[in-house]
């Protein structure tokens, strides 16, 4: 099975490139993943479970980084074991592109191979499939990637929102974040 694309996140590509290395957010992005961990540098032990048709099977695997350049790109691959429902393995290279300061465009090429019952739903409702969860994680991923971008913005516009309508109390909070920074330093 072959994928190829390519989606636009509106996110700064460090922000993006953070995102593709963090498990946490790659958890939360994968359909049907329920744990990642870092198992060494560049590997991560993953647990998905995943409906084909009508075929629904837990997948145990392991996944490698290498070919790193970052932010710019890195191929994954790994393999992932369905007990009675079949196999999976493949890789995927992944190239980030910075569209402008706050747009980033994540080309990907994914070769994959399964065999077990997966192989003999066929491929049409295979591809279908793997198309259907890639726009689920990319859906995903793009929001989470836009939140963390624009987080540290808002805040500060909070802030200044804050003093603009009220100098009052812009006084008096920077006269209490006074001694407790200078509480800090001492310790």
């Amino acid at each position: 099975m072959k994928l190829t694309g390519s989606q636009n996140i509106p996110a700064p590509r460090e922000t993006v490139w953070k995102g593709l290395n963090d498990p946490s957010i790659l958890q939360q992005c994968i359909p049907g993943c329920s744990k990642i961990e870092v198992t060494a540098p560049n590997n991560f032990k993953a647990t998905v479970t995943i409906k084909v048709g009508p075929v629904k099977a837990n997948f145990g695997g392991q996944v490698t980084l290498s070919e790193l350049n970052p932010p710019e790109s890195y191929r994954i691959s790994g393999k992932g074991d369905g007990g009675f429902a079949g196999f999976a393995t493949g890789g995927a290279t992944v190239k980030l592109t910075a569209l402008s300061a706050n747009e980033t465009q994540m080309d990907y090429d994914v070769d994959a191979q399964i065999g077990g019952k997966l192989a003999m739903l066929g491929s049409r409702l295979v591809d279908s499939t793997a198309t259907s969860l890639a726009n689920q994680f990319f859906t995903k991923f793009g929001g989470l990637m836009k939140a963390a971008a624009s987080a540290p913005k808002a805040k500060a516009s909070a802030k200044t929102k804050v003093a603009a309508k009220n100098p009052v109390k812009k006084a008096a909070v920077k006269a209490a974040k006074k001694p407790a920074k200078k509480a800090a330093k001492k310790k």
